[in-house]
């Protein structure tokens, strides 16, 4: 169980967002939580494998020479 405290302003659209559209307050924190976590994991996740990678010592191939070698204008 969650219990936040809104900013007027914030509550105030979030409760003409559900009235204009028939939810629930509950559902659009539900779903605007659900996809900010998901952005962050996504996040969190990209910088550890950038760490990772700095850390490996390996060297990235320049675009430009992929797609030379492939023999494309990709």
């Amino acid at each position: 169980m969650l219990a936040l405290r809104l900013p007027e302003d914030i509550e105030a659209r979030l409760a003409k967002l559900a009235k204009e559209t028939g939810r629930t307050k509950t559902y659009y924190a539900t779903q605007a939580i659900i996809e900010k976590i998901e952005d962050l994991e996504d996040y969190y996740r990209a910088e550890k494998a950038y760490a990772e990678y700095v850390a490996s010592g390996e060297r990235a191939i320049p675009w430009e020479k992929v797609k030379a070698k492939l023999g494309h204008g990709v």
